[in-house]
């Protein structure tokens, strides 16, 4: 890996070392897919990050020169996205989910959920937006669906659980940027446990651990360095969801929705459950793996879904 020392002297300008930085990504064979999808355009923002610019960076200002600090700053960031294979938001510490900014670090998963599509669109035509009073988002991790959901529906309460406390660690930090704290309620517990029974949700939505074991023994380094607790779903990818589904219905109001991600275990969730009608919710952005039922389709399944 060159160091800057070595680095050619022809890099100048910022296209310069986005174009290098691309190369050296696809040199070391990185893996993408935490908020970018190339070498170039994660090159592109390690690089624009770093020189704390904007990701829209007109066109005109890709000729300007870097100063020599700017240089060794850049240098150093793609030699240790290189050397540990951390995933770009952690080393900026940013990442962007519906638009909107979040802190993140190695203690949660980096926010990457289609369903952000849906909170964009407020769950709509699946509920009525202005009757949405409560919403729970369980595993919130870094807060962004959570966080996401109370500037979708300013009126509607908001519970944010995570059975981890160092994630609700970074989710404060996220609350607190958003200036969400009086709407939105953290909360450590395992999925429904610390929650009073009496509460009810018109949406429940989580992104949980789904990864089965087959695949987490395939993960490339750079998912591998996200937090475990987060990803790992058990043999199949279905222990948490399994457990989402025995509890949703006295969880849910009446005219209730549950949302849940569970992607590449779609399949085995079809299998486990051949009686229960999963709406599976298409996405313009690109994603899948998102099921939605409804209060009376989780009612009219109840002996299905008890375990």
């Amino acid at each position: 890996m060159e160091t800057l020392s070595e680095a050619p002297a022809e890099l100048e300008t910022v296209l310069d070392y986005v174009r290098w930085a691309a190369s050296r990504f696809q040199e070391a064979g990185l893996v993408f897919g935490h908020g970018t999808e190339t070498a170039l355009d994660e090159a592109a923002a390690l690089v624009l990050y770093t020189l704390h610019m904007p990701m829209d960076l007109p066109s005109l200002y890709f000729g300007a020169k870097l100063t020599r600090s700017e240089r060794e700053a850049v240098v150093a960031r793609v030699n240790r996205r290189i050397r540990e294979r951390l995933p770009l938001p952690y080393l900026t510490h940013e990442a962007w989910f519906m638009g909107l900014p979040f802190y993140v670090d190695e203690r949660v998963l980096v926010p990457r959920s289609p369903i952000a599509e849906l909170i964009e669109a407020r769950f709509e035509p699946w509920v009525d937006p202005d009757a949405v009073r409560q919403v729970v988002d369980l595993g919130t991790g870094s807060g962004c669906i959570a966080i996401a959901c109370a500037y979708a529906f300013p009126d509607a309460q908001v519970t944010a659980v995570d059975v981890s406390p160092s994630a609700l660690e970074v989710a404060k930090v996220n609350v607190d940027r958003h200036h969400v704290g009086e709407q939105l309620q953290l909360c450590q517990s395992d999925l429904f446990e610390s929650i009073p029974a009496e509460q009810r949700f018109d949406i429940i939505v989580s992104n949980p651990p789904y990864v089965d074991l087959q695949d987490m023994s395939r993960l490339p380094l750079e998912f591998q360095r996200e937090p475990q607790l987060g990803l790992a779903g058990g043999s199949d990818g279905l222990d948490i969801v399994r457990r989402i589904l025995a509890q949703a219905e006295e969880r849910l109001t009446e005219n209730g929705v549950l949302i849940v991600e569970v992607g590449n275990s779609a399949p085995a969730l079809e299998a486990a459950y051949p009686h229960v009608p999963f709406l599976w919710l298409d996405f313009e952005r690109g994603g899948d793996g998102v099921f939605l039922l409804t209060a009376e389709q989780i009612r009219d399944c109840r002996a299905y879904l008890r375990p």
